[in-house]
Formats: C-alpha cells, sequence, structure tokens
C-alpha cells in the first residue's frame, strides 16, 4: 500500500510543476484575434472568398471587348511561263514573292440577348455569398474555439478543485497517524487515509492529463505550436436580459444559413433569365485596322510592289431561330433548379426555427441547472465545514469525513459542469439568431 501511495506521490511531483507552468493566462479576446489571425479553416474560406470577388470584377464580366493582333510574313519561288498578247513567249524561272501583312482587330459584342448582364449578377451574388460564408466559417470556428476554451477552464477548475480534495486528504492521513500513535484510533484509519490519498492522486493525474490534451487541442485551433503553456480564465459572463420572441425574430433576419439560401435563389432566379436571352439575338461590332505588302520580282507581274493600309468595320447580327430544343430544355431544367432551391429553404427555414427554440430551452435549463448547483454547492460546504469541525472532536467517523468531502467534492464539480453548459448553451443560440459576433465573450 506505501509503495503504491509514494509512486502516486513521485508522479504529482514530476507532473505538477507541468501544471503550475502555465503561467500566462490567455484571455478569451486573445483567443478570438488569434483564430481569426490563424486559424486554417478561416484562411481557406477567405482566400474562397477572393477568388470569388476576382469572379465579380468587370474583367470577368464580358462587358470590355477583345483586341487581339496578328502579323504574318511569306515568301515563294515559282517557275512561270506567260503568252503575251502579240504571241510572245516570256517565261520567269525563280521569281520571288515576299508578302507582309499585320492587323489589330477589336471585337465588341453590344448585346447578347442580356445573358451576360445576368451572368455578372450571378457573380455579383456569388461574390457576396462567398462572404456569409466566410462569417459561417468564423462563427462556427469560435464556437469551437470556446467549446475547447472553456472544456480547459473547466478541467483547470477541476484539478483546483482535485489538488484541495487532495491536501485535505493528506491533512487527514497526518491526522490519522498522530491519533494512532497516541492510541486513538485503529491502523485501519491510517490505510483508510492512504488509499483515499491514493483515489485522490490518480484522480488529479487524470484530470491534469486532460487538461494537457485539451490545450493541445486549442493550440491546434489556433494554429500555433502544439506544446504552448497558458491558462484559460475562468471567469464567465452571461448576456443578460435575454428574450426568446427577440431571438427567434433575429434568427429569420440574421441567421447566415437563410442567408445564404436567399443568395441561391437569386442566382437561380438568374439562371433561368440566362437561359431565356437564348432567344434574343446577339449583335456585335467588329473593327479592324491592317497593313499589308507585296513584292514580286516576276517580269510577268504587273505590279513589282503593292502596299496597302485601311480600316475595317463591321456590325454583325445572329439570331438563333431553332437550336433543336436547347434554349427550351435549359430554361425547364433552370426553373426546375429554383423550386428546389425555394424547397431548400424553406426547409432550413424550419431548422433554423427548430433549432433557435431547442437552444433557447437548452439555455433556460442549463441556467436554472446552474443555479441550483450553486445552491447545492454552497449547502455542501456547510455540510463539509461542520462535518470536519465534528471530525476534528471525534464526533464523526472517517467514513462520514470522507462521504461529506466527496459530496463537496461532487458538488464543486457538478457546478463547474453547469456553468460552462449554460455559457455554451447561450453560445449555440446566439450563433443561430445570428448574434454570435455582436456579444462580448
Amino acid at each position: 500500500m506505501k509503495s503504491i501511495f509514494y509512486t502516486v506521490f513521485l508522479t504529482l511531483l514530476l507532473f505538477g510543476p507541468l501544471a503550475n507552468a502555465q503561467d500566462q493566462v490567455l484571455t478569451k479576446q486573445e483567443a478570438i484575434d488569434l483564430v481569426l489571425e490563424s486559424n486554417l479553416d478561416i484562411q481557406v474560406a477567405r482566400n474562397i472568398r477572393v477568388i470569388d470577388e476576382n469572379n465579380a470584377n468587370i474583367l470577368n464580366s464580358g462587358y470590355l471587348p477583345s483586341v487581339t493582333g496578328n502579323a504574318s510574313g511569306s515568301i515563294d519561288k515559282q517557275d512561270s511561263e506567260g503568252v503575251l498578247g502579240n504571241g510572245d513567249t516570256r517565261t520567269a524561272e525563280g521569281a520571288e514573292t515576299r508578302r507582309y501583312s499585320a492587323a489589330v482587330n477589336v471585337n465588341y459584342t453590344l448585346f447578347d440577348g442580356l445573358g451576360r448582364y445576368y451572368n455578372y449578377k450571378s457573380f455579383k451574388e456569388r461574390s457576396q455569398q462567398s462572404e456569409l460564408e466566410v462569417r459561417q466559417t468564423i462563427e462556427n470556428t469560435i464556437l469551437q474555439l470556446f467549446s475547447v476554451y472553456y472544456e480547459a477552464a473547466r478541467l483547470t477548475e477541476n484539478t483546483t478543485n482535485l489538488e484541495r480534495a487532495l491536501e485535505i486528504s493528506k491533512d487527514r492521513l497526518k491526522r490519522a497517524q498522530y491519533q494512532f500513535e497516541f492510541g486513538q484510533n485503529t491502523g485501519l484509519d491510517v490505510l483508510n487515509a492512504e488509499v483515499d490519498i491514493n483515489t485522490d492522486s490518480i484522480n488529479l493525474l487524470n484530470s491534469r492529463q486532460q487538461l494537457r490534451n485539451t490545450m493541445r487541442d486549442l493550440n491546434l485551433i489556433l494554429n500555433r505550436e502544439l506544446s504552448s503553456q497558458f491558462s484559460a480564465d475562468t471567469t464567465v459572463n452571461f448576456v443578460p436580459e435575454l428574450q426568446m420572441e427577440s431571438m427567434f425574430n433575429e434568427a429569420q433576419l440574421n441567421n447566415v444559413r437563410l442567408q445564404i439560401v436567399e443568395k441561391d435563389l437569386n442566382m437561380g432566379l438568374n439562371d433561368i433569365r440566362v437561359a431565356r436571352s437564348g432567344y434574343l439575338p446577339t449583335i456585335g461590332l467588329t473593327g479592324t485596322y491592317g497593313w499589308n505588302e507585296s513584292n514580286n520580282n516576276s517580269p510577268l507581274a504587273f505590279v513589282l510592289q503593292n502596299t496597302s493600309t485601311g480600316v475595317t468595320g463591321t456590325v454583325n447580327l445572329t439570331w438563333n431561330l431553332f437550336d433543336g430544343g436547347s434554349t427550351i430544355t435549359g430554361i425547364k431544367n433552370a426553373k426546375i433548379a429554383y423550386k428546389n432551391q425555394e424547397i431548400a429553404k424553406k426547409q432550413i427555414q424550419l431548422e433554423v426555427e427548430r433549432d433557435i427554440r431547442n437552444a433557447w430551452d437548452s439555455y433556460t435549463n442549463s441556467l436554472y441547472v446552474l443555479e441550483v448547483q450553486e445552491k447545492n454547492l454552497q449547502t455542501n460546504q456547510n455540510n463539509f465545514r461542520r462535518t470536519d469541525e465534528r471530525y476534528k472532536l471525534g464526533q464523526v467517523t472517517s467514513i462520514e469525513f470522507r462521504q461529506a468531502q466527496l459530496n463537496l467534492l461532487n458538488a464543486e464539480l457538478a457546478k463547474s459542469q453547469a456553468k460552462y453548459n449554460a455559457k455554451l448553451a447561450e453560445l449555440q443560440m446566439l450563433q443561430i439568431s445570428g448574434q454570435l459576433l455582436n456579444v462580448d465573450f
């Protein structure tokens, strides 16, 4: 029994400094700043947003003209024979002809049935939707952050409570040893005290290990060294005067999922209009500035050198009177896709309503549980103080003292759990209502 006690005690000495080395407090605001700056999921979402912003630029709209330049040169040699009008015959051996040309072409679509207009609007909608998706990623990441952060805070409180329980058990062991030396109890009380110290030591070791693991999880979310040491702020502040009706109305207006599906609907409507543009003609403008030169040393040629420059402008109209039915099919499919998006919106509206009502019930229930656990803790604190006084006077047994100690420890752990459960329930409700980024953590 003593070997087990000393082994556990030595382990606590080795790991104790590690638990106490986390002197630097990582505040909630510092954690938020770090996650917004360094979290990998947020960085990816922001990069996608930049891509969508580029797509929504005027340079990708189809409204600007295209300008192309081309140039060419050729040389050919030919043997030729010709008969003149007076009957004379002339021949040219190895007559060389050189041709050069260069041109600049400008093409611009004046009208394409409004297809590019609605495509451009869809790009704008997609860019705005991408902003919402970044916000959604930030909200989910912050909720994940505080789920881990408050778990670290809870384990920090648990570790402190377990350390206090271990100190109480050590004092009890000393008292039992003194009483045994003076013949006031049997060796059984000493053995029981040693067993309880071993139990408390193992519980403390497990709590410290869980705390280290949780801190690594938090460092992973913050995208920093996993071995970084810190301590979590165990202070919890609740948002005052929350009302169910207010939360429900905020969710209908600001829930990010509803806002994202609304952008899907707008883009679906634009897709229908783009498909309909196939019924209309396309009007284009083409302009060319060209230069051509030809050199010919053949004695049969009428002109030995010819150079020309000029500007050409063309307006063309293309009207696809019948395309085999692809435009009709495209319109039908776009309308069906739009109906599916309307169905998806209704589904999300129902889910958001369910989620906000569930979150409110969970929040109010968690606050009630926290209130009950606070009262329960006060009761157990009073009970332990009276039991401790009576134990010192020899009026209660060590078993009764241990039970009062365990009741106090369990009440402390339950109150800590209830506090962080209530805060997480509040954060989940604020996320669903679209207010998570507007509150002070």
